[in-house]
């Protein structure tokens, strides 16, 4: 039974912290289920690109294709520079995926936006910092 493919797409920096968080995430999340194959894809400055993971799934065994930025909010790359490269119209959230001879139906997620796990995890990391102040 063919899986979902996952490219969970990450901005990318100089400081090799941002590449860590979105390797780890991937695993994390691959970690959690069978049902995608997971990749990571940088927009700039670190490797591998976001061409380089849509390529190297074209070799993959998936019936379709999810494309989720792990960005909070909608800017240039969400909105005009990732649809770009996944051969969508701006605005667009679905379309096709070609690989191994068949095509796939590819759906773009919308980045993390106002969300209440969110929330939550601002409430954590706040309850963890005052934590670390207690002696």
């Amino acid at each position: 039974m063919a899986k979902k493919g996952m490219l969970l797409v990450g901005h990318g920096s100089k400081l090799p912290y941002n590449k860590e968080l979105i390797e780890t995430t991937a695993g994390l999340i691959a970690g959690k289920t069978d049902e995608y194959v997971v990749k990571p894809g940088f927009m700039s400055l670190n490797t591998p690109t976001v061409e380089e993971q849509l390529e190297a799934f074209r070799g993959e065994d998936i019936d379709m294709l999810v494309v989720v930025p792990l960005f909070l909010a909608k800017g240039v790359h969400i909105n005009k520079d990732i649809p770009e490269l996944l051969g969508l119209p701006e605005g667009a959230r679905s379309g096709t995926f070609q690989l191994n001879g068949k095509t796939v139906p590819l759906a773009y997620a919308n980045p993390i936006g106002s969300d209440p796990l969110l929330a939550e995890l601002m409430l954590k990391n706040a309850s963890d910092v005052i934590a670390e102040l207690k002696p």
